[in-house]
């Protein structure tokens, strides 16, 4: 965030614009995380209905534990709204919140369908041997 001396009184950034600094590092987590795994983890998870599923299931925990900590009639969690669209979708959730939370999730199974289970090198057993308990 930009310090309250970039803005003057009516909040516009030294240059006269306004800076949506919370925007622009919410969209561009979402292209980063889309374009790593495009062009470098190439595992296919946009093309998985698990991966689907799993975000469903995040955004069915984020919406009520986010909509509660943003709410404007009773905020936990306040931000500085020049720094951000102001659009704020189910219980007052501010639509960058929706951005990062895809990137977070997105990365996290990346990396982990990436770097994730590696067969021991030294064991006899096959794949689906391993996995049966």
């Amino acid at each position: 965030m930009a310090s309250p001396a970039a803005y003057d009184r009516d909040g516009a950034g030294r240059a006269g614009c306004l800076m949506l600094e919370y925007t622009v590092f919410a969209v561009l987590s979402v292209v980063v995380v889309v374009a790593l795994e495009l062009l470098w983890f190439r595992t296919g998870v946009f093309r998985s209905l698990q991966y689907w599923l799993a975000m469903a299931i995040v955004m069915g925990f984020q919406v009520p534990v986010d909509g509660w900590l943003t709410k404007l009639s009773d905020p936990i969690v306040l931000y500085e709204e020049r720094e951000m669209t102001g659009w704020r979708i189910p219980w007052d959730i501010p639509v960058e919140d929706f951005a990062f939370g895809f990137s977070m999730v997105t990365l996290t199974l990346l990396l982990w369908l990436r770097l994730g289970h590696r067969p021991d090198p030294t064991s006899t057993t096959t794949t689906s041997e391993q996995r049966t308990p």
